[in-house]
């Protein structure tokens, strides 16, 4: 698996979102967000200590613009996001995220593939709703970097 590609190949940014829902800041002015890095495929399980996304995500996933049949989860992590502060998260040897919590309910995320900024995305992300930002990899496969507020 070549996550890198990923990181040079981003061809899509997808939201979901719903309208009126806010951003749930504590007192002081941190979110938890989780970051979810998910590898899609139509072929067999790549490695076997990846597991199967849950399926409700599964079901979001296939009813969106993406095509892929199956979805495995490669990295998980959950972290506190200070406002105006960045917060950075390894998703993998060759990529990892830098997330800010500008307040308002807006956060920006920044994807660094082998140390250089491939992409940066600036958007409001309401408790209950996704951001996915997600490219190609080889053998017709693909990656998304999935970010959301922890419960």
């Amino acid at each position: 698996m070549r996550f890198g590609l990923f990181c040079v190949s981003l061809l899509l940014v997808t939201v979901f979102l719903f309208p009126g829902v806010t951003l749930a800041a504590s007192d002081t002015g941190t979110v938890n967000i989780e970051a979810q890095l998910v590898w899609g495929t139509n072929g067999p399980k790549p490695d076997s200590k990846l597991k199967l996304v849950g399926p409700k995500m599964s079901e979001r996933l296939k009813s969106s613009p993406f095509k892929w049949d199956h979805y495995y989860e490669v990295n998980r992590q959950t972290v506190p996001v200070k406002i105006n502060k960045a917060t950075t998260i390894p998703m993998s040897k060759d990529c990892q995220i830098v997330i800010t919590y500008l307040g308002d309910s807006q956060i920006k995320l920044d994807l660094i593939g082998k140390g250089q900024l491939v992409n940066t995305v600036t958007q409001a992300l309401p408790k209950g709703e996704l951001l996915v930002v997600g490219g190609n990899a080889e053998n017709s496969t693909a990656w998304f970097v999935i970010i959301r507020q922890a419960d």
